[in-house]
């Protein structure tokens, strides 16, 4: 079924997911706070718009994230956490997603192959996790994992041919990550959205519940 719902489509990667999409000829319906409203850190806003939506959709990818909120920067020693930092965190990049996944199971197929994709990070890989630092990010990105796998495996009851997975785009060139780049390889939003549908075209059913990254490569949890 080629019509998609990017969540965060006025965002780097997801303004690119649709165009991308959109020159495949996908039929793509976007959500996103500064077009729509649509506010992840708010329950009613999530739950007003995603109620709003009718199914079914072949592919529904959550590309919204933040890196720094409110101004605070990632910190660089576990002694510069703070409670709000991290509280905010968590709202954008765990707690949103979540509230968007309790309605997949009702936006995609139960027939059929489909995908269901979360932007998670590299960061947020416990085993992959060698400088510290970046505490609040990292936790918020590993419980973002969690979120993806454990909404895999209930899926997978109704919907057996559902590709449910985390994704790692890679370094990507968006206002964004701008201040952070520094020596790191980064790619232009439009390429990270080809090599990310391309690591979802790629997939299979039994790959549900996985972690990749933009080169469709498994990443450690």
């Amino acid at each position: 079924m080629n019509r998609f719902l990017i969540i965060g489509a006025s965002g780097g990667i997801g303004a690119a997911l649709v165009s991308v999409l959109s020159g495949q000829g996908a039929e793509v319906v976007e959500l996103s706070r500064s077009v729509h409203g649509f506010d992840i850190t708010d329950e009613a806003s999530v739950e007003a718009h995603m109620d709003a939506l009718q199914g079914p959709f072949g592919g529904v990818i959550v590309a919204t994230g933040a890196l720094e909120i409110g101004g605070a920067e990632p910190e660089k020693t576990i002694r510069a956490v703070s409670a709000k930092a991290m509280a905010d965190q968590f709202a954008v990049n765990a707690i949103g997603p979540a509230l968007v996944l309790r309605h997949a199971g009702r936006l995609l197929p139960r027939e059929g192959r489909s995908v269901c994709a979360v932007l998670t990070a590299r960061v947020g890989s416990i085993g992959d996790n060698r400088i510290g630092g970046w505490t609040s990010y990292r936790a918020a990105k590993a419980a973002a994992n969690q979120i993806v796998h454990t909404t895999a495996i209930e899926l997978a009851r109704t919907h057996k041919e559902l590709v449910c997975v985390a994704l790692h785009p890679g370094t990507v060139q968006t206002p964004f990550t701008q201040k952070y780049l520094g020596r790191h390889p980064a790619v232009p939003a439009q390429e990270a959205a080809e090599n990310l549908m391309n690591v979802l075209n790629g997939l299979k059913p039994e790959d549900t519940g996985g972690f990749f990254d933009w080169a469709g490569e498994k990443v450690t949890w």
